[in-house]
């Protein structure tokens, strides 16, 4: 398992990832756009979600494929980025067909980051217009850390971040990951490790020694109910089902639990959707789906790693990693 090329989500060939953010609300919407629609799957394991269109990925729906997914800050209000998407899709000419209209299939998924500093006091909702921006930016490369979803997140004790990453396999099937880290729980031990270091790849998140948090500690900080939640993206050129791709985000899930401590608690909307461009064939669809699993794991692992680290916005609720932790000696 090694990197791809830009280690980023977008190694997943006809994919491409658009950010949108506001510096007076403290937020954005990140979207991933197909270059035509893919197979999408959902894995929901924290008790406070806030979605969009997912019950439409069930395997036994009728529309099989997705024209973008969406992840995004705002809390309820967050849900118009995905508004935003479909209608600038629409005048794409891009979406499901009924009869001589398009209707744009576009899922999503918030955070809450309404508590952040930002000036939270629009009278106009301003997440259509973010969504449609961060569409107008879709782009193979994409900067990290402080952007789109991730832009006015947190951790327990650290800002939060975009992050992404990818790896190809042994059988040429590439594998990448994309999440918005608002975690209730941490991403470091007190010295700055991260709990995803043992699934580091070339020094991608400064190249530290595996950490681990004291058990006494008090996991939950200041948080209240409804105040958190790490939204994630798993792809892959691989051809999968529906019913495969659920199951991919199901085991990519497992990702982040090892990133985040704790991870999908009762206080957390904690999501996973799965993409599938359907462009390479598993060579063995049974130990090849178990490989899709663990690389979609581990990606995504990384992925919150890399947007904790890369995280830069000043003036924030709660310092970067950066700010706390960039002048530190590691072996």
């Amino acid at each position: 398992m090694r990197p791809g090329p830009l280690n980023l989500i977008t190694d997943v060939a006809g994919l491409r990832v658009g950010n949108a953010q506001s510096d007076t609300i403290r937020t954005g919407t990140t979207v991933l756009l197909g270059d035509r629609p893919f197979v999408a799957g959902v894995n929901v394991m924290g008790g406070a979600p806030g979605t969009r269109e997912t019950d439409l990925l069930a395997p036994d729906k009728m529309v099989q494929e997705v024209d973008a997914l969406v992840l995004s800050g705002g809390s309820a209000f967050g849900l118009d980025a995905g508004g935003g998407v479909a209608d600038g899709l629409r005048t794409m000419g891009r979406g499901f067909a009924v009869g001589d209209q398009r209707v744009p299939i576009v899922p999503g998924a918030i955070l809450f980051d309404l508590l952040n500093g930002g000036d939270k006091t629009w009278d106009r909702n301003p997440y259509g217009d973010l969504g449609r921006a961060a569409l107008a930016a879709a782009e193979t490369t994409f900067d990290l850390g402080s952007v789109g979803a991730g832009f006015g997140a947190t951790t327990m004790d650290l800002a939060g971040g975009l992050g992404s990453a990818s790896c190809v396999l042994d059988c040429g099937i590439t594998v990448g990951a994309l999440v918005a880290v608002n975690a209730l729980g941490r991403t470091c031990d007190d010295e700055g490790r991260f709990l995803a270091q043992p699934f580091e790849l070339a020094s991608e998140f400064g190249g530290g020694a595996p950490g681990a948090l004291d058990p006494a500690l008090e996991p939950y900080g200041n948080r209240q109910p409804g105040q958190s939640t790490t939204i994630a993206i798993v792809a892959t050129d691989a051809v999968l089902t529906q019913a495969q791709a659920t199951r991919l985000a199901t085991a990519a899930q497992d990702g982040m639990a090892r990133a985040i401590q704790p991870s999908h608690t009762p206080m957390d909307g904690d999501l996973v959707f799965a993409a599938a461009t359907g462009a390479v064939p598993l060579p063995d669809p049974i130990w090849d789906a178990l490989r899709l699993g663990h690389a979609a794991a581990t990606c995504l692992s990384r992925a919150i790693a890399r947007g904790v680290h890369a995280a830069r916005l000043q003036g924030g609720p709660l310092p970067t990693w950066t700010d706390r932790f960039g002048r530190r000696k590691t072996d």
